[in-house]
């Protein structure tokens, strides 16, 4: 029988991941967590779960942790998790089913699923952006998961932001993160499907807790700027003060429907289309 284990990088996270590993401790046959030396609870309370803990210095990609997490686990499949994300006892019983099918069976489970057009939809959007994802020849080595966010006291469902959908199960061996970039797609050497039921995101439960994530990113998006040796001309000054800006709130609100999402989807509209002037006068400060 196929074995699981559960993979996660953390920093500072004893306020998530409690819940987290809550959420699996009933799934996983092994436990393993990347610590970037937290000054918290955070290692108090993955000792509570036997979890196998490794501490190293914490990075700004986030993912050069997670990759090492990864290297860290020792059976057939492994789920990556992130400690403010919760698995349903819904998708828990779905990851213990897939893991178990052959190939054959995995493509009939595929050819089922009810909400496959989104999802394929979807992965073709990623794909524009990010190029091929994994294989269309051999086995199956990973799983798109769909994420339900939540956002100041909502799932968000419209703007663009469901199914956003996240690889996070994976063969052992199959998959790898480049440590490039924040927002970098994990590599998948095989075939890659989706699972139907939704992992919970407990992302941005507090207009601080957003902040917080946002100004991370920013300060990464600044510094691909700066590597990237962004113009400082006022052509590209307007692209990113108002252009991008404006095409992103209107793709997101309007386009994708974010007002069904009520004053939260204004708001997460908004304020993600201020990543771009907010990334370039940053890096125009620091240059």
């Amino acid at each position: 029988m196929a074995k699981l284990t559960v993979a996660l990088a953390t920093f500072n996270e004893e306020k998530n991941l409690g819940n987290c590993l809550e959420s699996v401790k009933d799934l996983a046959d092994e436990i393993v967590i990347v610590d970037g030396a937290s000054k918290d609870k955070t290692v108090e309370i993955a000792k509570k779960f036997n979890a196998k803990i490794k501490i190293v210095e914490n990075q700004a990609i986030f993912h050069i942790n997670k990759q090492k997490a990864l290297e860290m686990a020792s059976n057939d499949w492994i789920l990556q998790l992130d400690a403010d994300e919760i698995v349903s006892n819904q998708l828990a019983k779905e990851i213990s089913r897939v893991i178990t099918m052959t190939d054959q069976e995995v493509e009939g489970y595929q050819e089922k699923l009810p909400k496959r057009r989104l999802f394929l939809r979807h992965q073709a959007l990623l794909e524009a952006r990010d190029g091929n994802i994994g294989t269309k020849e051999g086995k199956y080595a990973a799983f798109f998961v769909p994420r339900l966010n939540f956002f100041m006291g909502k799932y968000l469902r419209f703007g663009g932001v469901y199914p956003d959908g996240v690889i996070r199960l994976v063969r052992q061996d199959r998959a790898h993160f480049p440590c490039k970039d924040v927002h970098e797609q994990i590599v998948v050497e095989g075939k890659v499907g989706w699972l139907e039921n939704d992992l919970i995101h407990m992302a941005d439960p507090t207009f601080g807790r957003y902040i917080e994530r946002n100004n991370r990113y920013i300060s990464l998006i600044a510094k691909q700027l700066a590597d990237a040796r962004t113009g400082k001309d006022p052509l590209t000054f307007s692209k990113y003060m108002v252009g991008m800006p404006l095409w992103w709130f209107l793709l997101t609100f309007v386009r994708h429907k974010g007002f069904k999402d009520s004053w939260q989807g204004l708001i997460f509209s908004f304020f993600s289309s201020l990543r771009f002037p907010r990334a370039y006068l940053k890096y125009l400060s620091n240059s």
